[in-house]
């Protein structure tokens, strides 16, 4: 027995609605819980996105966001096939796939909230069919948007030592994975931009305290171009704390996304005369003036922009997968040291 839901989806397979530059791009948000209500709010106010709907099976949650975007809702997905060119994904982890696919294969373009999916076979496969429906597959780390992490890429030269921090307090909301496929995922995607450089060894470790999943973890991760990284997360932290430092040749670069700042102190050639001999003078910070925006705002603009004129996003599938490859590699390696101190004790 066919569905309506299925009929739908069958019928906007044989043919994609056309999009224009001058025409407002015709969006849904599929699942607007903590993060999708935003994605809602913005494009509701968005001079480039008509929100069709939004969609949600919480149906009190689903009405309540919908009235204040002032739009429509429905509770199931398929009910936008045929209605949107564009659609934001931001459901559980493990919904992301099924979902993304029923969309690309009718030809509305897709923004995924990240990790792209639970599996690299998952993610590997919607790569492939977004290529033969010809769909845009963007990713939703959002730190790429940081104002703070687009000025690092102007100026990162030749990191070798990088530390990052990505601490927060336990939220219950977030059940179905860990802290690594959670938090650290986010720095995992911007250490691969800035080195640029394939990771030869990877050693972690962490611990589950309030979940069944590592709420806990570290992972230095080391690169054929001789960079080292130490990666820690947490969502056991009493206070909030995002931050990558980053040390290369000539130059100390710290970050703190919460507050898109970046500083850099420059190695000084000049010395002074002391006691002990010539010493270098330290240098003060050079703070660099940001002009900060809603990072997720301004991802979502790219992710129009792009959908509007064609073009291949920023932050691609491809990104998302190698992110999602590092962070289960990692992940797998803590649950084999658990299993493992389980065992003998």
């Amino acid at each position: 027995m066919t569905s309506s839901g299925d009929k739908r989806v069958a019928a906007a397979r044989e043919q994609a609605p056309p999009l224009t530059e001058t025409k407002p791009v015709r969006v849904g948000v599929v699942g607007v819980g903590h993060l999708g209500q935003h994605h809602a709010r913005i494009y509701s106010e968005h001079p480039n996105a008509e929100l069709v709907a939004v969609c949600d099976t919480d149906r009190a949650q689903a009405r309540r966001v919908a009235k204040s975007a002032k739009t429509h809702c429905v509770h199931d997905h398929r009910q936008l096939i045929g209605q949107v060119d564009a659609v934001s994904i931001a459901v559980p982890t493990v919904l992301h796939f099924d979902i993304a696919r029923d969309f690309m294969e009718s030809g509305v373009h897709v923004l995924v909230e990240k990790p792209i999916t639970s599996t690299i076979q998952e993610a590997s496969r919607l790569i492939r069919l977004s290529r033969s429906k010809n769909c845009i597959l963007q990713v939703g780390h959002i730190e790429r948007f940081n104002a703070a992490v687009v000025k690092l890429r102007e100026i990162i030269e030749d990191p070798l030592y990088i530390v990052t921090e990505r601490l927060g307090p336990y939220n219950a909301r977030v059940r179905d994975v860990g802290v690594v496929l959670d938090l650290m995922i986010h720095d995992i995607d911007i250490i691969l931009q800035i080195v640029n450089s394939p990771v030869t060894r990877i050693d972690a470790l962490g611990i589950g305290i309030f979940s069944e999943h590592e709420d806990l973890a570290n992972a230095r991760l080391e690169f054929a171009n001789g960079c080292v990284v130490n990666l820690n997360a947490s969502r056991v932290s009493v206070k909030s704390n995002r931050k990558i430092r980053i040390y290369q040749p000539t130059a100390y670069i710290t970050i703190n996304y919460a507050k898109q700042t970046l500083q850099v102190f420059y190695r000084s050639e000049i010395q002074k005369i002391s006691k002990r001999g010539l010493l270098p003078v330290v240098p003060r910070a050079r703070k660099f003036r940001l002009k900060q925006e809603e990072p997720l705002r301004a991802e979502l603009d790219h992710f129009l922009d792009c959908v509007r004129h064609g073009r291949t996003p920023d932050v691609t599938a491809e990104h998302g997968r190698n992110a999602l490859d590092i962070a289960v590699e990692i992940t797998n390696q803590i649950r084999e040291k658990v299993d493992a101190h389980r065992k003998r004790t």
